[in-house]
């Protein structure tokens, strides 16, 4: 039996709270948490399909996170936005 980490890349942030550590990435429908700010969302055209993109900012620990919404694609959904 294996067990699978993930090691932080040097330019995403390591300093995640518990609540954003718990965030599932890339999977459409996935929750946030209840300390995420909602700011500006977009709409981007992703082949022939139109996504929208929404940015939330966590309260506790800083991070910029996006949300992608992609009914086409189910590996869509949160990611840390790496400046």
């Amino acid at each position: 039996m294996t067990t699978e980490t993930q090691a932080a890349t040097p330019s995403e942030p390591t300093s995640l709270c518990e609540p954003c550590q718990g965030i599932q990435r890339n999977w459409r429908g996935a929750p946030g948490h209840a300390e995420l700010q909602q700011g500006n969302h977009r709409k981007e055209l992703r082949g022939n399909v139109q996504v929208t993109i929404t940015g939330y900012f966590c309260d506790r620990c800083g991070t910029h996170w996006h949300y992608t919404n992609d009914k086409t694609n189910q590996r869509a959904g949160w990611s840390v936005v790496v400046d």
